[in-house]
């Protein structure tokens, strides 16, 4: 696995894989409820996508999260 992005990029990723498990959705139920495959799930989880400001949003909604909690 290459991670094409930055130190912060990874920070992100890996506070969203933490959020999902916290809230105990699989990469299945997360991408139904993003309207996107279970592949690009996995592709932003592994550091192989960027998000948008707007994709973190709707993650945290999902994750019942303040999205500063994803930039802190």
């Amino acid at each position: 696995m290459s991670n094409l992005y930055s130190k912060e990029h990874k920070i992100i990723v890996q506070k969203l894989i933490k959020a999902r498990l916290e809230v105990g959705l699989n990469q299945i139920e997360v991408a139904k409820k993003l309207g996107r495959s279970q592949s690009y799930l996995s592709k932003i989880e592994s550091g192989q996508r960027k998000i948008d400001v707007v994709q973190l949003r709707k993650f945290a909604e999902i994750y019942k999260k303040d999205i500063n909690f994803f930039l802190k």
